[in-house]
């Protein structure tokens, strides 16, 4: 069984930085697809970032586009997101997500968007930017 274990986020000023990582255990994370997604007081959860196994490609919201950059070590079964020139919007609680390429259908720019695309959901982690 899967399990995705996050650290990182925190409270930045706008302009900031800050890296959330997501460690998996039970499983390697070769073969899966993974990312992040975030959920803000009053929204719906949407997807920020993922990457696949088998290319390294990659998906951005076009809110976070060329500010957020995520990168996978497969030898050490992590997953990082580094968050630059943060701005007040991406107050959120953020979550690592990871599921089979094969599932996805191989297409991550659209399964990334979609909350019920996964089924592997680490447990969470508050990001606050102060303007």
């Amino acid at each position: 069984q899967l399990h995705l274990v996050q650290s990182g986020g925190g409270l930045a000023q706008s302009g900031g930085s800050l890296r959330l990582s997501c460690a998996a255990s039970g499983v390697d994370l070769v073969g899966y697809a993974i990312g992040w997604f975030r959920q803000a007081p009053g929204k719906e959860r949407e997807g920020v970032s993922c990457i696949n196994s088998y290319d390294g490609g990659t998906y951005y919201s076009e809110s976070v586009k060329g500010r957020f950059t995520i990168t996978r070590d497969d030898a050490k079964n992590t997953v990082h997101l580094q968050m630059d020139s943060l701005k007040p919007e991406d107050t959120a609680v953020y979550y690592c997500v990871a599921e089979p390429d094969f599932m996805l259908e191989f297409n991550l720019q659209h399964m990334c968007t979609i909350v019920q695309s996964f089924d592997y959901w680490g447990q969470g982690t508050q990001v606050t930017v102060s303007s």
